[in-house]
């Protein structure tokens, strides 16, 4: 329950944290551990499975996207082999299209078939400048718009904005205490404070949750 020091070690102590609990487990036997918890765990505020806590405007816009011809990926701080579980099921995105920080994969034979076994060690953070590394890696190309809702976010909005032609960068203020939290410069998690001071100059978007958004969630299932 020591949230202060899980936050004091950044992404790279969290994700030391699950190298920790989870090195050994092939990545197949780790998906069946996410789809478990996934299927019995309820967010403690919202009293929801978190496969309904997808931000509502968030999902229409990505289905917008694709609808008119664009691919769209999900590059997160979060575990790779954690989200592949439910990206596409809650985002439409496919497995392939996401980008996140990953442990050190090896290649066993167990019971006589091969498997990948996750390894106590962390392969890439996925997060500030570690973000246009693993897009480029990934898509191997600029992307056209990028949207964030962090300082984890920052360089990879300049990244995708800072060449000539259309770019579109945006960044989504969590400012709706009643709907859903309200927190930025101060966070220890999700902290946004450089690119509040940023968003103007560089022609971002700033996306306030509370006024701009008639509804954060969907209708509870």
């Amino acid at each position: 329950g020591d949230m202060k020091t899980l936050a004091a070690g950044g992404e790279h102590g969290l994700l030391e944290l699950v190298a920790a609990t989870h090195a050994g487990l092939s990545t197949d036997e780790f998906a069946v551990v996410v789809k478990d918890w996934l299927a019995t765990a309820r967010h403690p505020k919202f009293q929801r499975p978190y496969t309904e806590l997808t931000v509502a405007p968030m999902v229409e816009l990505l289905a917008y996207l694709r609808a008119n011809g664009f691919q769209t990926w999900i590059v997160s701080g979060g575990g790779v082999e954690f989200m592949r579980v439910f990206a596409e099921q809650a985002y439409g995105v496919p497995p392939q299209q996401l980008i996140g920080s990953s442990l050190e994969l090896k290649y066993e034979r167990r019971n006589g078939q091969p498997v990948l076994v996750q390894q106590p060690k962390v392969a890439f953070i996925d997060d500030k400048a570690g973000k246009p590394v693993g897009i480029h890696k990934a898509i191997g190309k600029r992307p056209i718009a990028a949207f964030g809702n962090s300082d984890g976010d920052f360089q990879m909005l300049e990244w995708t904005t800072s060449v000539p032609g259309a770019r579109l960068g945006v960044i989504v203020h969590h400012d709706d205490a009643e709907r859903e939290y309200a927190y930025d410069r101060k966070s220890p998690f999700g902290k946004l404070d450089h690119g509040l001071d940023e968003a103007s100059a560089r022609g971002w978007t700033a996306v306030s949750m509370k006024n701009d958004w008639k509804q954060v969630y969907a209708p509870a299932r």
